[in-house]
């Protein structure tokens, strides 16, 4: 299989998805960039460095069924098949413990996070399944927080350990069918997400303190993806971790 083909990005209209959504059409993929924004899809598409016409801006909010059916449908309609799909799309709401978050913030970090990545692996899939040649490659945002939390992060640490063991059941399922299934988990890629960290005192530790956390640039991801998608199908990385060097996740605590 050519190391290159039809991608569907989700969340391309800024931070890490545009990044990924550019870095894979500068190394030559067709790509279907999918959020709730229109304009910023286009812009996306504007200011990567591809060919006219490789590039596809398709709104669409993954938390809903039918949004996520016609994304796909689009995909299908203008390439016929898909080879690749970032499950990226992803939202943090304020936090809070346990007993303190609400049910509605819950609820939307989770249709987001996670039921949204279900529901573009459940129509890439069945794509995948039927195309000729058949297969394809899935590729999982699941964050540094799929293995450690953050203080008062408790839906959005959820989402992403739950992210985890969805990776595993479609790289498992996925083998009789020549799909293949990865995650990339991020720390501190810096995006108008992790502005925060760099902002007054910082962010809350886990001892309590507030601390400037170092970040790293988002290119850096896009390049990581295109790394991963650009292998064969009968070659996967599972998990890979990307980074800013000096961020304290290993030895948190």
């Amino acid at each position: 299989m050519a190391t290159t083909g039809v991608a569907v990005v989700t969340g391309a209209g800024s931070g890490i998805g545009r990044r990924v959504a550019q870095a894979l059409l500068a190394a030559g993929w067709q790509v279907a960039a999918a959020g709730r924004r229109g304009d910023a899809l286009q812009e996306t598409l504007a200011s990567a460095a591809s060919p006219a016409g490789a590039g596809l801006a398709v709104p669409a909010d993954v938390t809903v069924p039918e949004s996520v059916a016609g994304l796909f449908e689009a995909v299908h309609e203008r390439w016929g098949r898909v080879d690749l799909l970032v499950n990226n799309a992803g939202v943090f709401t304020p936090g809070g413990a346990v007993d303190e978050i609400s049910w509605p913030d819950w609820r939307q970090v989770v249709d987001v996070n996670l039921t949204g990545a279900y529901l573009c692996a459940h129509h890439a899939v069945r794509m995948m399944k039927a195309q000729t040649p058949r297969g394809g490659r899935i590729i999982n945002n699941g964050s540094i927080s799929a293995h450690s939390p953050r203080p008062h992060s408790v839906a959005y640490t959820a989402t992403k350990h739950a992210i985890t063991g969805m990776t595993k059941s479609i790289s498992l399922d996925g083998r009789d069918f020549d799909i293949a299934c990865g995650q990339i988990d991020i720390g501190n890629a810096a995006t108008p997400l992790t502005e925060r960290m760099v902002q007054g005192e910082g962010i809350l530790q886990p001892d309590g303190s507030k601390k400037i956390e170092p970040r790293m640039q988002a290119e850096h991801v896009g390049n990581a993806v295109v790394y991963m998608a650009s292998l064969p199908l009968d070659s996967n990385v599972l998990f890979m971790t990307v980074m800013a060097n000096k961020m304290p996740f290993v030895g948190r605590g």
